[in-house]
């Protein structure tokens, strides 16, 4: 896959954020320092370029993500000095704790000082991230918006992020339905390929579903990448599955392309997105209309009428005095 600059087409993904009911912003600030601290050393563009975004995703927001982020750039040792001001980050010490160098006894005029750098300490591997189901969700809602050449910017910087994907497919259970799947594309029988999908990739019948009709071809290919379908099969499956696509010469290209460079670990991180997004879905669909229904009900139930003792049919008898 070739590599674009670090953060191209962040403004395209900026703007998708100001959709009413969607706000990407967390996630997208979230995403763009994990891209940034893996690399120790940037190009004054790219440090420009960060600085910029980044200081105009700070102002907007939550004090939750505020505090992660800051967290990630306190122990990163290239974090720009606007940036560091704005967080309240104290600069980076000029040597690490342990190895400051030692005091060295005076010298005399005539032997020049030498200066030992100190060791460089080993940098620790950055540490793989799981996407809770409210990020994965604006990740996915991000992705199904954007159009075809914002897919594949988003995939390119999926490609390096620190999230942890899903676990592959068992080989013989992704071989059957590799079958499975090409037999339903080649007589365009949407609804069998959607059902095989769904039950090999534990995904939501919904969900499938999407990924089957999605016009643009993007989620499909990710989907078919996830499961290993060669580059020769899944060309067939663009022709014959869904009409839209496969009468498009240019379309079916630009997939193939894409599906040639899109590596097994991207699909399988949209796919831990499509499971966490889910979760969202389902809470939201048995969320109650307020939080303390069952007591506002419980309050406004009609009281039991209350019999008091003295009535007549609660009254002993009295028996006729003879």
């Amino acid at each position: 896959m070739s590599t674009p600059p670090l953060f191209q087409g962040f403004d395209g993904l900026m703007s998708l954020s100001q959709r009413e009911g969607v706000d990407i912003r967390p996630t997208l600030l979230r995403v763009l320092t994990d891209l940034y601290v893996q690399t120790p050393d940037h190009t004054p563009d790219e440090e420009h370029q960060f600085t910029e975004l980044t200081t105009r995703l700070l102002d907007e927001v939550d004090d939750a993500t505020r505090a992660v982020v800051r967290a990630k750039l306190a122990v990163y040792p290239n974090t720009p000095r606007d940036i560091r001001r704005k967080l309240m980050i104290p600069p980076p010490p000029l040597y690490p704790r342990h190895t400051a160098p030692a005091l060295q006894p005076a010298q005399s005029q005539a032997e020049p000082a030498t200066v030992t750098a100190p060791p460089l300490a080993p940098q620790q591997p950055l540490p793989v991230l799981s996407m809770k189901p409210q990020d994965a969700s604006s990740l996915i809602e991000m992705f199904t918006a954007a159009p075809s050449k914002e897919r594949a910017k988003i995939l390119e910087n999926l490609l390096d992020a620190p999230l942890k994907p899903s676990a592959k497919v068992d080989p013989k259970r992704a071989s059957r339905a590799l079958a499975t799947l090409e037999g339903a594309a080649m007589v365009a029988d949407a609804h069998a390929f959607t059902v095989e999908l769904a039950d090999a990739l534990t995904l939501p019948a919904s969900v499938a579903k999407e990924i089957v009709a999605d016009p643009l071809g993007e989620p499909l290919a990710c989907a078919m990448k996830a499961l290993g379908m060669n580059a020769d099969a899944f060309q067939r499956v663009l022709l014959f599955l869904n009409p839209a696509i496969g009468a498009s010469v240019i379309d079916v290209y630009r997939l193939a392309r894409m599906y040639d460079v899109l590596t097994e670990r991207v699909a399988l991180i949209m796919l831990a997105a499509w499971r966490g997004s889910s979760i969202v879905t389902t809470r939201a669909k048995y969320k109650p209309v307020l939080y303390d229904g069952e007591r506002q009900r419980a309050r406004t139930a009609p009281s039991s009428s209350i019999v008091s003792p003295s009535s007549e049919e609660h009254q002993p008898q009295r028996l006729p005095l003879k």
